[in-house]
């Protein structure tokens, strides 16, 4: 299957497309040093959260598909240099709004879990 939206995203800020398949999409993100929110090595949340986004947009794969609504837990740290994997379905369709279920895990590690709203518009949101 091919992305048909997000075209122009930059892989190195929100992961690279593992798998795309009807309703679903994987994505990784290989956290470096420039994420780093702290002198630990803690990565920014929103690099996590960027991922999660991508892959759940990638899962409805609509060229003109637009965030709504986001509710969203960070259940555990990530660290410069791991490798994040976020896993998104669509679980539930209405007209043009999706419910898209999103969880990331370092290795086994679950470390964010996501129900994002998008909406499926008929012209790009910009246009």
């Amino acid at each position: 299957m091919e992305a048909k939206t997000h075209l122009g995203i930059n892989a190195g800020l929100v992961g690279e497309v593992v798998e795309l398949s009807e309703g679903g999409a994987e994505c990784r993100l290989e956290t470096l040093e420039t994420m780093s929110a702290d002198a630990h090595g803690l990565v920014h949340g929103g690099f996590v959260f960027g991922l999660a986004d991508y892959a759940a947009m990638l899962a409805v794969n609509h060229p003109n598909v637009v965030l709504g609504a986001a509710e969203s837990r960070f259940l555990a740290p990530v660290k410069v240099g791991e490798s994040v994997v976020a896993r998104a379905k669509v679980v539930e369709e209405k007209g043009k709004k999706r419910i898209v279920e999103c969880d990331a895990f370092v290795s086994d590690r679950h470390v964010f879990a996501a129900t994002f709203t998008a909406f499926v518009l008929e012209k790009h949101v910009l246009d």
